[in-house]
């Protein structure tokens, strides 16, 4: 585990760290003390739901190195600075533009994209290799800026936290647990969350938030819907979609949920530049050694 997540665990656990060492009359005593089970729901609540900017940011960085980076970055500098260059001026459009924000590609066949609290997206191989071009891009990486933004990631981090930490600190008080298990109580929901993915509201409000940041941008509109009627053709068996599959909703019902929410609004600006060719010199350098 990234020591800079663990520490990060350890201060939230630490605000509750006194209820893992106690055991029979002692746990009973601080249990009466802090006003029994909702006593500690409201201390476990506090101490979840304190996390400023530079801790979140700190907290993404962690999880980026842990849960996210499993993989290696694609070893191709200037695709590098490409996704840097679209994805920050996309984040530029949000409302939350001071943000250290980092986009990355790594090196997985699988077609996914990920976002972490604090302004860290990754997109994988995969998925810059089905993309067309730049209008694409933007509409994707907009969707991850969108969960950052709505710090959909965090709150969902925090509420299963929350729930394991209350369920880890009220064993504890009785039974006498470790501090450990506090610790635990707080990674398991994190790497339970980048396994399942979000609840499918978060899901849909990131395509709309991508939708209105990469239009914003100055793109096609239709580019994150181009993207979702791909995903839409593959089939859901398709190794390398699994995961995709597994933690978002499916692209058909994405676009059904996108198609409404754009009505007849965005139509004016379907005339905005898609960029496939600057997008195409960016990933000739993988798509080649694809073929090899």
């Amino acid at each position: 585990m990234n020591a800079r997540l663990l520490l990060h665990v350890v201060v939230l656990a630490g605000a509750i760290g006194i209820v893992a060492g106690c055991a029979g009359p002692q746990g009973q005593v601080f249990m009466d003390n802090i006003g029994g089970v909702d006593g500690l729901m409201k201390n476990l609540k506090q101490a979840t739901g304190t996390i400023k900017e530079p801790e979140e940011i700190e907290m993404g960085h962690g999880i980026t190195e842990t849960l996210l980076g499993a993989r290696p970055m694609v070893d191709d500098p200037d695709l590098q600075r490409y996704v840097n260059f679209v994805g920050a001026w996309v984040a530029a459009q949000s409302e939350r533009p001071q943000l250290p924000w980092h986009f990355a590609v790594n090196d997985s066949d699988h077609v996914n994209a990920f976002a972490a609290p604090g302004g860290y997206i990754i997109v994988t191989k995969g998925m810059m290799n089905l993309l067309q071009n730049e209008a694409e891009l933007a509409g994707v990486l907009g969707h991850e800026i969108g969960h950052v933004v709505r710090k959909h990631h965090l709150n969902a981090i925090r509420k299963g936290a929350y729930m394991n930490l209350l369920g880890a600190g009220a064993a504890g008080a009785t039974a006498g647990s470790h501090g450990g298990e506090l610790v635990n109580a707080l990674v398991g929901p994190t790497k339970e969350l980048y396994s399942r993915g979000l609840d499918k509201d978060d899901e849909f409000e990131a395509d709309r938030i991508g939708l209105v940041l990469a239009t914003r941008a100055g793109y096609d509109p239709w580019g994150l819907a181009s993207s979702l009627q791909t995903l839409a053709k593959i089939k859901p068996d398709d190794k390398y979609m699994a995961l995709l599959f597994k933690t978002h909703p499916n692209p058909s019902d994405r676009l059904d949920r996108l198609g409404t929410a754009m009505g007849t609004t965005f139509d004016t600006y379907g005339n905005r530049p898609q960029n496939a060719d600057r997008f195409q010199r960016a990933v000739a350098k993988i798509r080649t050694a694809a073929l090899n």
